[in-house]
């Protein structure tokens, strides 16, 4: 455990009686003052984790470090750590004060010390005035921040989020993002927040980790694992994705659609059977015979800012093309892409593996 981490898993599995394992040997760790999302679909365990950091439930086996020390014994309010839950899990027969200040009473704080506590932590989710006010009276947005308020009132080390915007409306669950984002910069501690959402994940996160059946998939920044997904199911998972079957002839050339197209990738074996990502807005509308890949346009929503197009090529891939440029269904259209645009993933490549062939690359490039 490096000096800058906080929390490390080591090898931990949760099982239920004779069920599947809910996570599976996993291990990771968590540094200092970052915004962590934990991504997944639902059952992937993602929820599982925040209960072991939480001390709500044990680990079946592996050990579980927060600041060095093993946890795993340790019980749940001894732990440096304070949860949001999806529902908030308020009191609705306390007004917002007494919810803010219910952890500092069992604590049986002084009540000028609790005064000023409470006073500051309103203040910091800007609900300055609003002590008095019953939670039957606040917005879905308000009930989250005083969710906020009550954890950080205790000044915990780490605070666990799960899926806290999912009860909200589309326009406030964006916004929510902004000030969940913007609070924990200004506190400087440790967020772990739990969705499923991708959108909101890449927006608010310094590191994700995409959780599948009860493994980690992969971790690191929202640009890394959008960019350099390591297999199907995280570059499906994350955004919308073109995905074929190629070959990697040779480095920097590799084969799909029958074609040999350059790219940026290296370091494979001659002729290896490999998975082709582009990502929709990467692929530009063109004519045919500029095109690298000749399509025809089976559908097209308007979604706003761009046009989504659904094409087909003579081998029957679908191509999904994101483009301010407009088409006719039924209409053939030539799509041209960059060698960058094109990312190509090994077929059971570890994420240690991945890793060392992208730091390959980088070498390479200096």
């Amino acid at each position: 455990m490096n000096s800058s981490s906080i929390i490390e898993f080591k090898n931990v599995t949760k099982q239920y009686d004779n069920d599947p394992a809910v996570l599976d040997n996993v291990s990771f760790e968590i540094e200092r003052g970052k915004f962590y999302t934990l991504l997944g679909p639902s059952g992937c365990g993602k929820t599982t984790i925040l209960r072991l950091i939480a001390g709500f439930t044990e680990a079946s086996s592996g050990d579980i470090f927060f600041n060095c020390e093993r946890i795993n014994d340790l019980p749940a309010n001894k732990r440096q750590v304070n949860t949001v839950f999806q529902d908030y899990a308020l009191f609705p027969h306390l007004n917002v004060f007494e919810n803010v200040a219910f952890g500092l009473r069992i604590k049986k704080w002084k009540k000028s010390d609790i005064d000023e506590k409470v006073k500051e932590a309103l203040h910091f989710v800007n609900l300055d005035g609003y002590e008095t006010r019953e939670i039957k009276e606040m917005s879905g947005g308000q009930r989250q921040r005083v969710a906020i308020a009550r954890a950080i009132v205790n000044e915990p080390e780490v605070i666990l989020l799960d899926e806290p915007l999912s009860a909200l409306d589309l326009k406030l669950r964006t916004e929510m993002q902004y000030e969940l984002r913007e609070l924990q910069r200004n506190l400087g501690i440790t967020f772990i927040f739990v969705t499923h959402d991708q959108e909101e994940a890449l927006a608010m996160s310094d590191e994700i980790f995409v959780l599948n059946k009860g493994k980690i998939e992969q971790s690191g920044s929202p640009t890394d694992i959008y960019d350099e997904p390591i297999n199907r199911f995280v570059a499906d998972f994350i955004g919308e994705s073109n995905i074929v079957k190629g070959t990697m002839v040779k480095d920097y050339v590799v084969q799909f659609t029958g074609k040999q197209f350059e790219c940026v990738d290296q370091g494979l074996n001659e002729n290896e059977p490999v998975e082709i990502v582009i990502r929709p807005e990467d692929l530009e509308i063109t004519t045919l015979e500029n095109g690298k890949l000749q399509v025809e346009v089976d559908s097209q929503l308007f979604r706003g800012v761009h046009y989504e197009l659904s094409c087909y090529d003579d081998d029957g891939n679908e191509w999904l093309v994101h483009s301010t440029k407009k088409a006719s269904v039924g209409e053939k259209i030539g799509l041209y892409f960059d060698p960058e645009a094109i990312h190509v993933m090994r077929l059971g490549e570890t994420e240690e593996e991945f890793d060392r062939r992208l730091e390959a690359y980088k070498e390479g490039d200096e």
